[in-house]
């Protein structure tokens, strides 16, 4: 799928079909999910409609519905290149010299 294809509401109407895949296939009532989740029943049903919510709750259905690590693929940490590297490297202390009196 072009993801970048898709407009801000396309990308969070897929969001929630596929949470709502994932939760029938955990077998999962909406009701079991929000409990599971400490949300309510309405903000389970909004996301699977495509409805905005806050990321707080987006990440409290994922966690029940163990999906947290594939935001790893998602946001992947980033390695720190090899020009910031050699900045770091060369702001390191090396050694401590006495100050002259």
């Amino acid at each position: 799928m072009d993801w970048n294809s898709l407009s801000n509401a396309d990308v969070i109407i897929e969001i929630g079909s596929r949470l709502k895949k994932e939760r029938i296939n955990k077998k999962l009532t909406q009701k079991q999910l929000a409990g599971k989740a400490g949300v309510s029943l309405f903000t389970v049903a909004q996301i699977e409609k495509g409805f905005s919510v806050s990321v707080n709750m987006l990440v409290a259905v994922m966690r029940v519905l163990r999906l947290l690590p594939n935001l790893e693929l998602l946001l992947p940490e980033q390695p720190i290149s090899p020009v910031a590297l050699l900045k770091q490297t060369r702001l390191e202390a090396k050694r401590v010299r006495p100050k002259k009196e």
